[in-house]
């Protein structure tokens, strides 16, 4: 049986329509393998997208594994945020990614030419 943070998890992920929360492409849950052949990308490009769950508020920081907690988030996004000290705000990220990809520098140029098209 899934832990809540799984199920919490996919439920964002269908909530979101398969997008990142935070860079709004497309992700994948189970099959790295199908999305990569999907989107012509190779299995490598492809990880990056895997979808993961988002804590809003960081455990570290006092937050809980409550389902309003918790959104879908593609690996590059989560561990980027994380690794940023302080880890930016939700928000805030949000703004710095979406400021990147104007100028094409967030995902890898090659892997966002064929998925900038589906990105919301």
């Amino acid at each position: 049986m899934p832990t809540k943070i799984v199920q919490y998890r996919h439920q964002a992920f269908l909530q979101q329509a398969h997008r990142c929360y935070y860079c709004g492409f497309l992700m994948w849950e189970s099959d790295p393998e199908a999305f990569a052949n999907t989107h012509g990308i190779s299995l490598a490009q492809a990880q990056r997208f895997k979808c993961t769950a988002e804590h809003l508020v960081a455990r570290s920081d006092g937050g809980t594994d409550a389902k309003a907690n918790i959104v879908a988030a593609c690996l590059h996004c989560n561990q980027t945020r994380h690794r940023m000290k302080p880890a930016p705000t939700p928000d805030a990220l949000r703004q710095l990614i979406f400021k990147q990809l104007r100028n094409q520098s967030w995902h890898r140029r090659a892997v966002a030419g064929k998925l900038s098209s589906e990105a919301g």
